[in-house]
């Protein structure tokens, strides 16, 4: 097994070059001129001339692409353009409150989606199979930005069962992140309950379900360590590969809750065209996706003899 696992990190060696080159084109080449970007558009030549030599972008392209490389393979992405912070800190400083709202919220709502998707796969066609059915379309089918506005409203501000903005690491501090943790789940429930219960359906109609009912074992023997049991790989496959959006967090509920997560520390560097922020936010991004890929083909040979590791 460990010789396929560096393996597969040799192979993730291209696929992590390629996002850097895009990456930087992007910010570097399509994007404009990063220096004009922090003095404005009527600086003075002098004022460009000397930011770019204070943030090392006087050099050629192919120049700064590897200065680029040297930041990623070291893992330090220098001073954001904005804050003169080092953009390795604010990373660390803001994955704490990311994963404090992404981790709980992830968790219930995985739990949630496979446990009705393997409910309304065994009552398929009932009416409680409908109800949830509808249910997950409509949840789904709401913008975020909607639950976000009415969840302020109406319980933060009318009924005053949630603050409606801050962060605080406390265990008192947590309120702040219940209202925001039940938007992500009704966000996520909904796709989740339908890809479940597709999953769940298409391992009932085979042939060994059939016969363990014929056989006369329970139901809930059935259910789960048959069914769910081997409806392992395509759940092991949602749920790790949505490892870099529990680092990352969520865009738009860091922003509208005040959050000093990396979503809302994302949004902000978009906002201030803060390019060293956002370069090391996609690195990251593409580094745990990678990370997640491998994982799940590590868990599929451990839920699935049939898997081999070669």
């Amino acid at each position: 097994m460990w010789a396929y696992v560096v393996r597969r990190l040799f192979y993730a060696i291209p696929v992590l070059l390629g996002v850097t080159l895009i990456t930087f084109l992007l910010f570097n080449v399509v994007g404009g001129d990063p220096a004009r970007s922090m003095a404005g558009k009527n600086a003075k030549e002098a004022d460009l001339e000397k930011i770019r030599e204070q943030y090392g972008l006087d050099g050629s392209l192919p120049e700064q692409y590897g200065q680029f490389l040297k930041e990623v393979v070291t893992f330090d992405s220098g001073r954001s353009f904005r804050t003169k912070q080092r953009v390795g800190a604010m990373i660390a400083e803001g994955a704490g409150p990311s994963l404090a709202l992404a981790l709980p919220a992830f968790f219930v709502a995985s739990l949630l989606g496979i446990a009705l998707g393997l409910f309304c796969a065994y009552f398929r066609g009932s009416l409680a199979d409908v109800l949830v059915r509808t249910a997950s379309v409509a949840a789904m089918s709401i913008s975020s930005l909607a639950y976000v506005i009415l969840g302020q409203y109406l319980l933060a501000y009318r009924w005053r069962l949630f603050p409606i903005y801050g962060f605080e690491w406390s265990l008192v501090g947590t309120v702040f992140l219940v209202l925001p943790a039940m938007i992500w789940i009704l966000l996520s429930v909904g796709t989740d309950v339908r890809f479940y219960r597709a999953v769940m359906l298409e391992e009932m109609r085979t042939d060994y379900v059939r016969t363990a009912a014929a056989k006369g074992l329970r139901t809930r023997t059935i259910l789960f360590r048959h069914v769910l049991r081997n409806s392992l790989i395509p759940v092991i496959t949602r749920l790790v590969l949505s490892i870099p959006f529990l680092f990352l967090g969520s865009l738009l509920l860091e922003s509208f809750f005040g959050i000093p997560g990396l979503g809302a520390l994302t949004v902000n560097a978009v906002t201030n065209n803060d390019w060293p922020v956002l370069k090391a936010v996609v690195v990251i991004g593409a580094m745990l996706y990678v990370f997640g890929v491998l994982v799940s083909d590590i868990l599929y040979a451990a839920v699935d003899p049939r898997v081999r590791l070669k």
